[in-house]
């Protein structure tokens, strides 16, 4: 059998090895066997326990705080590479340090920038990734990146609720393109919260652009953090005579206190993908899995055929 045609491999990180499962599942593989070493100083080495010379393999893997998990993703890359794998795609459902895209004031890193030539220098050939904080990063990279669309698992989601008089809403001006993209496809109204923040994570002033009266409400956004943000434009909502507000957010950081945030806010439901896991279940949130798409793109990156398919907007 000649290198072509031998079958990939799927392979997980530590802080990802739950939604690994199950896309290594739905692709119709195992995971492959990897060892982490941990030294008493916190310093830990991964290596696979199996031959993947030649051979196409996946590594999964979240970049989500702490820095630990991109370095296990750059070790798990690099020894790849020395391993003398064929080709190396970093499986990253969701791309961390991707809010640091550019130098919003003076003397700043950018740290998204950073990560994409570790990636490269690590050894990584090709990126998968969904629903990036911003699209313009993948132009940090120089080699191909598969950049998926999480509207294509949430969008079914939303159309089965069967609700009457949708308007959809970005928390944020910056999110307006991805709240309009949802809207054209659910053939429904758009508003916009205009807010202001002191400092990162604390917002000073919300004010609503639109109309949401007897509206049932739904906020799209890439992620949720804190949850203030969401939280605050729910409740705002209500104020201005929304029927009902929900919340999409693909990537659930949830940092802190966000959940208990979420659960006292004036949200119905917040519906999020399983690209992070939750810290703890909650009966106000709903997780969509991530699993089947990355699976199908998988496939096809294997099979060299378009994946242009499996985007509903």
């Amino acid at each position: 059998m000649s290198t072509n045609q031998l079958a990939p491999k799927i392979f997980a990180c530590s802080q990802s090895t739950e939604l690994a499962e199950k896309i290594a599942s739905a692709y119709g593989a195992e995971l492959g066997n990897v060892k982490v070493t941990h030294f008493s100083d916190g310093e830990f080495q991964p290596a696979f326990e199996e031959s993947i010379r030649g051979r196409r393999i996946f590594i999964i893997g979240s970049t989500f705080p702490t820095s630990d998990n991109l370095m296990e993703m750059l070790l798990m890359c690099d020894a790849a590479k020395r391993a003398s794998a064929r080709h190396i795609t970093a499986v990253m459902p969701y791309f961390g340090w991707a809010r640091q895209d550019r130098k919003d004031k003076p003397r700043v890193a950018i740290g998204a920038k950073l990560a994409a030539k570790l990636l490269e220098a690590a050894g990584a050939t090709r990126i998968m990734t969904m629903d990036l904080h911003a699209d313009q990063i993948q132009g940090f990279f120089e080699k191909p990146v598969d950049h998926l669309f999480a509207s294509t698992i949430f969008l079914p989601y939303v159309k089965s609720l069967k609700l009457d008089n949708l308007t959809i809403a970005s928390p944020d001006m910056g999110g307006s393109k991805r709240a309009y993209a949802y809207s054209k496809y659910l053939d429904s109204d758009v508003v916009i919260c205009y807010k202001q923040r002191k400092k990162a994570n604390v917002i000073s002033h919300m004010e609503l652009i639109g109309e949401v009266t007897g509206k049932n409400v739904i906020l799209v956004d890439d992620m949720i953090d804190t949850g203030g943000t969401l939280a605050k434009a729910a409740d705002l909502m209500m104020e201005r005579g929304a029927k009902s507000v929900r919340a999409i957010c693909t990537h659930p950081i949830l940092s802190g206190s966000a959940i208990d945030r979420i659960e006292a806010s004036s949200l119905i439901e917040l519906i999020v993908s399983d690209t992070i896991p939750l810290k703890r279940s909650s009966s106000k949130i709903k997780v969509v899995s991530c699993a089947p798409l990355f699976a199908d793109v998988m496939h096809k990156v294997q099979e060299n055929t378009s994946i242009s398919g499996q985007f509903l907007m």
